[in-house]
């Protein structure tokens, strides 16, 4: 072959190989798939194990190592002891709930000596993944087209109970059976779930959440977002409940650790549990997303989050209380400001047109298509424009009455009781084991409330509330305070937090020593709480009425689309189901003559202290590291890495996920997107779109260096 053609076919193969690196990274895919669609893509990256290391259902694989974490996040096991790891976000809720004025884990961190002092955490959780089935077949085999979407709904309800019946029985494992790709296909998940799972360590909120909502979602970031815990069971391995003889889970599928760190275009994998996508919204939905959904979070949040600031600056045990409300809060009411931003900027709702188009073009070129797929866009064009004005409402409802007011919220967990203290007043044990429960969910309420808070954000809620949401869908208090009060809502909050007996722990625990009806019609927290209850439900059914139309065009439109595009490789949306992903770790350029490398280190960390910015606090000893060098073997060329950036698709729920190189092993951890891609959730951005990680190397500094606490090093198997 002579020198020119060597060079164009090599130009060829870059080319193509390029084509294929560029597409690869996006995509969330599904397990037993991966050796039909993935592996061979992924080891032209580079990649070095098979399908059968990450997927295996005769013999341990990386699976086995990754959990479901407090139901929301993910999680990594990587000791033979049961040791877990996950982000410092994730276990906020836990570390808060250890934290006192005398003993401030959020502020100080907290570190185990030994397994004596790890400490429990009731109704934290862990799930493993025992079993990833395609159930689709038999889900819709007596699905027939004529089928209007309830008789379907409950053909493939009937269906999915009996499989996972069939897969648990009186087992220990549960199961669920999931929709993919808009219903068209089901596949079976089977669990195990840990319910001992305590506290190791985690480092203080200055280095776990450092920048909190400044930096959050922004590239560079400088956070080491991490904490550890330990998952325990009974003396046979198996799931218990807390008991002080349980013992650490013994587990042979735990992840190794690598120093070796990554460069610039080396492969990296993602396994963990993304939450929600949106791949295959429509212009429509993305219209939804601008004016309504968006603009109604930003808005009450925001308001909220400025009341709960101020109270928090100014009494550090209101700071504990009210730490992880917030962040719960601010989380997804500034990516909803990103949201809104990018998906004007990347001009996401005309892309979406464009492709609706192409659709209905598609379509109307065959006269089989359109009886198959003629209705598909219209139906979800009309469902969302008419679900509209009750989408409105139903969410200020949630996010005003039912959230943000909290002696509202805890007020309507007596609902029950109340049903019973009327339809069985003479049932002692019914009553009595209503009012426990209630006791028992006080305790926690109340541990965490502040009283002048809330009687704060309660009127500001109300009054934001009746000036957004039309009168047609205001709850029935709404008139008494019109009426009585002369629409003073704060004059009615007042006498509210000063009748109801949901206003303290003590009033509280004195009438559910003997609880009666009408007490609890009087109480005017109770009394408001129903009236929520019955305007969302009123919504809620209301919404429903278009999600049939929705559910039904929806699934039609994703069918549709996978037949027109016969060559292309669809993954389904997220839903909280285990994914991989693949890419590579890789800088970009967010805007012009602007250039974002892919790791940050602790010279950043220092460059952006602020001693006068709460957000910007670095510790004393973290600072004495710094100006030592002393970083052990975890720092490189007289650096300590700590964050970095890679292509790996996405989303909330993969906070925590491992970050494995192209051996399987981990280097960092998952947990936040960036601003530039904040639109990632609809359409994967190409250029744009990261995955912000914290460097593993940065972890065992600070649980080695920082906290002395490398006795939980010596557990790992780590690869210097």
């Amino acid at each position: 072959m002579n020198r020119n053609k060597k060079v164009i076919c090599l130009a060829v193969f870059f080319l193509a190989f390029r084509a294929v690196h560029l597409a690869a990274d996006e995509g969330m895919w599904l397990l037993p798939l991966i050796r039909s669609l993935n592996i061979d893509t992924m080891h032209m990256m580079g990649f070095r194990l098979s399908a059968e290391d990450i997927y295996s259902i005769n013999s341990g694989s990386l699976k086995d190592a990754i959990v479901i974490f407090d139901n929301g996040c993910t999680a990594e096991i990587i000791s033979a002891e049961g040791l877990l790891l996950t982000n410092h976000h994730c276990g906020y809720d836990a570390i808060q709930s250890h934290s006192t004025i005398e003993h401030n884990y959020l502020e100080d961190g907290f570190w185990a000596a030994d397994r004596s002092e790890e400490l429990p955490n009731e109704g934290l959780e862990v799930s493993f993944l025992r079993k990833i089935e395609d159930v689709t077949p038999i889900v819709l085999k007596k699905v027939r087209d004529d089928m209007d979407e309830d008789q379907r709904e409950r053909s493939v309800e009937r269906v999915a109970d009996s499989l996972v019946l069939e897969a648990t029985g009186d087992s220990r494992y549960l199961a669920s059976v999931e929709p993919m790709f808009g219903g068209n296909n089901y596949y079976l998940f089977v669990y195990e779930i840990f319910t001992d799972v305590r506290l190791v360590g985690a480092p203080p909120s200055s280095i776990g959440k450092f920048g909190y909502d400044t930096d959050n979602w922004m590239w560079p970031r400088h956070t080491g977002d991490f904490s550890i815990f330990r998952v325990y069971g009974d003396r046979d391995g198996n799931p218990a409940p807390y008991a002080p003889d349980n013992v650490p889970l013994h587990s042979d599928n735990f992840l190794s650790v690598s120093l070796k760190g990554l460069e610039n275009g080396d492969f990296t994998m993602v396994m963990g549990y993304p939450g929600s996508t949106d791949r295959y919204m429509t212009s429509w939905e993305v219209k939804e997303l601008l004016d309504i959904t968006n603009p109604n979070r930003i808005k009450i949040r925001g308001l909220r989050q400025d009341i709960l600031m101020g109270d928090m600056k100014a009494d550090e045990k209101v700071n504990i209380q009210y730490a992880s409300k917030y962040f719960d809060s601010s989380n997804y009411w500034k990516y909803s400001i990103g949201q809104n931003e990018g998906l004007k900027r990347l001009k996401v709702m005309e892309t979406k047109l464009l492709q609706e188009q192409q659709f209905q073009q598609w379509v109307l070129q065959d006269e089989q298509r359109t009886g198959r797929y003629g209705e598909a866009l219209e139906l979800i064009r009309r469902a969302v424009e008419k679900r509209a004005p009750y989408k409105s409402a139903i969410d200020y409802t949630y996010e005003c009455l039912l959230s943000a007011s909290e002696i509202i919220s805890f007020a309507y967990q007596a609902y029950i009781l109340s049903v019973a203290l009327v339809r069985s007043p003479d049932n002692k044990k019914l009553i009595d084991s209503l009012a426990f429960e209630i006791k028992k969910e006080g305790e926690n309420f109340y541990k965490d409330y502040h009283i002048e808070t809330d009687m704060k954000v309660t009127p500001a809620m109300f009054r934001l509330f009746q000036e957004n949401v039309p009168a047609e869908y205001h709850p029935e208090f709404f008139n008494l305070v019109r009426t009585k009060y002369k629409n003073d809502f704060n004059r009615y909050c007042e006498e509210m937090f000063r009748k109801s007996v949901f206003a303290s722990q003590e009033k509280l625990n004195q009438f559910l020593l003997k609880p009666d009806i009408k007490t609890l019609e009087k109480d005017p927290a109770f009394v408001a709480a129903i009236s929520v209850l019955e305007l969302y439900s009123y919504l809620y059914y209301a919404l429903e009425e278009f999600e049939i139309d929705y559910q039904r065009g929806h699934r039609l439109y994703v069918r549709g689309l996978m037949e027109m595009q016969p060559d292309r490789i669809f993954y389904p949306d997220a839903n909280f189901t285990m994914r991989m992903t693949y890419g590579s770790v890789r800088a970009y350029n967010p805007r012009d003559a602007v250039h974002y490398d892919y790791f940050t280190t602790l010279e950043g960390v220092m460059a952006k202290e602020d001693t006068t910015n709460w957000e910007f606090i670095v510790p004393q000893r973290l600072k004495e590291l710094y100006e030592s060098r002393d970083y052990g073997p975890y720092g490189i060329n007289g650096t300590m890495p700590v964050c970095f950036i890679t292509t790996n698709d996405i989303t909330g729920g993969n906070s925590g996920s491992p970050v494995l190189n192209a051996d399987g092993r981990l280097v960092g951890l998952a947990f936040d997107g960036n601003w530039e891609a904040m639109s990632g959730d609809i359409i994967y951005e190409e250029e744009m779109q990261r995955c912000i990680c914290v460097d593993i190397r940065y972890v065992l500094f600070i649980i080695d260096k920082f906290a002395g606490a490398s006795h939980l090093l010596k557990e790992m198997r780590i690869e210097y």
